[in-house]
């Protein structure tokens, strides 16, 4: 049965649940401030190769936590401009509560909430509702991971040259076409970084919410698609080259 923890407790069982994590740890937090305290347990669960992910939102992060997490491998970073949910969970236990991740130290707020444990059968049932909406806001967020680790290229990647094949004129008709969300996946920069360099190589530009090939990026074999959310770019696997 779920337990009621009051400010202190949820301090207490956040620290628990952070390093009890063996495989998985999630934090949702709209406001993302990190305590030394929080840092020390990252890395440990960074050394023990657990796989983190935080969704956060209300304001992108400090360039000092950016930095700091730009370093752990095991973290994926996600951004949600309406998140106001405050959720943390690993394999087994899952904390539901007011306090903010920034208030994970301080104990001058009064904060509610709820310790869901799977062991109990009652809990089971509201883990996994509750996990499928957290499904739902990392599909719907924007990534926003940064790894710095060089990326293996292919040999047969190695042979393409994008200035000489833009003005060759190369036929992409037989290339594999990815999406922004499909190259973050394969070259693990976020989708706001690949969209970024995309920009700067003056391959494609935004207007309003859409994103349009410029007359570059269409010899680079950009295809302009509609989809639910608006206009989009896909690209060929040779883009991942000139990424």
């Amino acid at each position: 049965m779920a337990k009621y923890l009051r400010t202190s407790s949820i301090s207490a069982e956040l620290e628990n649940l952070i390093k009890d994590a063996r495989k998985e740890l999630y934090i949702i937090s709209p406001y993302l401030k990190l305590s030394d305290q929080v840092k020390e347990l990252l890395n440990d669960k960074e050394r023990e190769k657990v796989d983190v992910r935080i969704i956060f939102g209300k304001q992108e992060l400090a360039p000092t936590e950016m930095a700091f997490l730009e370093d752990l491998k095991y973290v994926r970073l996600y951004f949600s401009k309406n998140l106001h949910a405050k959720c943390y969970l690993n394999e087994n236990k899952m904390i539901i509560a007011s306090m903010n991740l920034y208030e994970f130290s301080q104990v001058n707020n009064r904060e509610m909430g709820i310790l869901i444990d799977t062991e109990d059968e009652e809990d089971r049932k509201v883990y996994e509702d509750a996990t499928k909406d957290i499904e739902s806001i990392i599909h719907n967020s924007e990534d926003f991971s940064y790894v710095k680790a060089p990326q293996k290229v292919l040999q047969s990647e190695k042979k393409y040259s994008p200035k000489k094949s833009a003005k060759s004129k190369t036929d992409f008709s037989k290339s594999d076409y990815k999406t922004t969300k499909e190259l973050s996946q394969e070259t693990e920069l976020s989708s706001r970084k690949i969209n970024s360099i995309l920009v700067d190589k003056n391959l494609m530009y935004k207007k309003n919410d859409d994103w349009f090939a410029t007359k570059k990026g269409k010899e680079f074999g950009g295809i302009e698609k509609e989809g639910q959310y608006g206009q989009f770019v896909i690209w060929p696997q040779e883009i991942k080259m000139e990424i």
